[in-house]
């Protein structure tokens, strides 16, 4: 099916999110879209889904105009689309996430389950998905339930596909394993557009880029340009993709945790005796899949999970007795996994939400009473430091795109004196340049002499950040290697491989992303 958008304008009050937007997606086209944080490409495919009403312009499909009045009509049209969020419920089981709102009926009129599970089965059997229709969507990795959205947007017959960021969670041979899906879809004359910030995969699968600057198209890029231009038409301006540092300059052990155990509330063991240490100007970069306990050991560092063994030490205290609060007086900046539910309050304003953990303290508070002017001009003055695309600080941050309400609960956490700077996933979401400013502030606190702890599913960022990584797998540190490790060993561990046999076997793997890397080095 063939996608066209013809002056497609969208506008939310004054501020114009898309401007006359000319765009077509051919038949078994793979159509990348790049673009910064806030360029306008969500509400671009919003509106392609029925969310939004275009202002002005028209969208077609096979040359025949249509207007949606909400994502029903889109999907009944054949679109459909998988979000950067996913759009499931965490208490139903995949059958039914899969199955809501397309229930196949009997006769009578009672939903069908046994078609609805077998058409689960014949999907996730067609394309290599190794998806339980029976499991819970609240058991399931993230990485799983990325892929029980792709089985619900295929088995509604989806003939033009919105891919949002899709491989934000995978391990580089499972984004092997969807490229080669959507390579089937593609010669099946699927129409998919590409939304990410990952370039190499840009490279690796599109027909077609289209670059979207400030909610306008700026140009083309063809699929064998370098990875530095690709970046540099995105942004507007030359990006550095490799971040410069000096080597670690290594001080004492400030930071260690010591056979930590944590149990769910299932009676699972998610964290089995793990043990690892940071110095002082050190980043250690925890690798692995989502779902593998690297979630848990963020949040029982934090204290939002209990321990039932081991200590956690910062510069000489044990913290593990501590609350949540104390933990954060004690100098951890900690940046949650996800912003939307765990980092960030979307009814608050930008202002509220940059100082939630600190309003009762100087300088945004005196004794009992707050200071708003105060809380006001910090908001001001590190969103203007991080380039937070706003309208005003005194809006509610859910008017900003994800990417930059990350940017806020980075600056919020980095702008205070901190001992400990822990983030799970810090640039999830973030296009190139914000990228580029997030790892120097990053290196910047390590050279000041801070541990700084990151997890991380990209192995780009683990690559760039990293003096030393830890890889887990199913709650347990597989190995610690050097920072420069090659990213075939760390999928590999990331994969349960025991440290010397991945090094082996990586002499035999080579990856769909790896081909990439070599034809932008020749």
């Amino acid at each position: 099916m063939k996608l066209q958008l013809k002056g497609v304008t969208k506008r939310f009050g004054t501020f114009t999110a898309n401007d006359r937007i000319d765009l077509t997606v051919q038949p078994g086209e793979i159509h990348a879209l790049l673009g910064e944080n806030g360029a306008g490409k969500s509400t671009l495919m919003n509106t392609i889904y029925g969310l939004h009403s275009p202002n002005e312009g028209e969208i077609l499909l096979d040359d025949r105009r249509v207007s949606f009045d909400g994502p029903g009509d889109a999907v009944e049209a054949g679109i459909g689309m998988v979000h950067q969020h996913f759009m499931l419920i965490p208490v139903f089981s995949v059958t039914e996430s899969v199955m809501l709102g397309y229930e196949p009926t009997k006769s009578a009129g009672m939903i069908d389950f046994a078609e609805a599970r077998r058409r689960v089965q014949e999907i996730s059997a067609r394309f290599g998905f190794d998806v339980d229709p029976d499991a819970k969507i609240e058991d399931l990795p993230v990485g799983a339930q990325q892929r029980v959205e792709i089985i619900k947007a295929l088995s509604r017959d989806a003939r033009v596909l919105i891919l949002d960021e899709p491989t934000a969670v995978l391990t580089p041979q499972e984004t092997d394993e969807l490229i080669g899906i959507m390579r089937q879809l593609k010669e099946a004359g699927t129409s998919i557009v590409f939304i990410t910030h990952k370039l190499r995969e840009v490279r690796a699968i599109a027909d077609k880029i289209t670059v979207i600057r400030r909610g306008k198209i700026v140009g083309e890029a063809l699929p064998d340009s370098t990875e530095t231009q690709l970046a540099s038409v995105m942004v507007g301006r030359e990006v550095n993709l490799t971040t410069q540092k000096d080597p670690a300059d290594p001080g004492d052990v400030g930071f260690s945790v010591e056979g930590l155990t944590v149990v769910s509330g299932s009676g699972k063991v998610v964290l089995d005796d793990v043990s690892l240490e940071i110095a002082r100007g050190e980043i250690l970069c925890v690798a692995g899949v989502d779902g593998n306990g690297q979630s848990e050991l963020a949040e029982a560092i934090l204290g939002l999970r209990s321990a039932v063994a081991g200590t956690i030490t910062l510069d000489g205290t044990n913290l593990r007795r501590m609350s949540v609060k104390e933990r954060l007086n004690a100098g951890i900046g900690f940046v949650p996994e996800d912003r939307s539910t765990d980092g960030v309050i979307p009814a608050f304003s930008i202002t509220e939400n940059f100082v939630l953990d600190q309003y009762d303290q100087q300088p945004y508070s005196n004794g009992i009473a707050m200071r708003p002017t105060v809380m006001r001009e910090a908001a001001v003055e590190q969103t203007s430091r991080f380039d937070v695309r706003l309208g005003n600080v005194d809006d509610p941050i859910s008017t900003l795109s994800g990417g930059n309400q990350q940017k806020v609960v980075l600056a919020r956490e980095m702008s205070r004196d901190i001992r400990l700077f822990l983030a799970s996933q810090p640039t999830r979401g973030l296009d190139v340049g914000s990228i580029e400013f997030v790892h120097r502030t990053i290196i910047e606190e390590r050279d000041k002499g801070t541990p700084c702890l990151i997890v991380s599913t990209e192995l780009d960022e683990v690559s760039n950040l990293a003096d030393r990584i830890a890889v887990m797998y199913r709650g347990v540190v597989v190995g610690i290697v050097p920072g420069h490790t090659n990213r075939d060993v760390l999928g590999l561990m990331m994969a349960g491989v025991p440290v010397k046999e991945a090094y082996a076997q990586a002499q035999d793997h080579h990856t769909i992303l790896g081909e990439a890397d070599e034809e932008a080095q020749a």
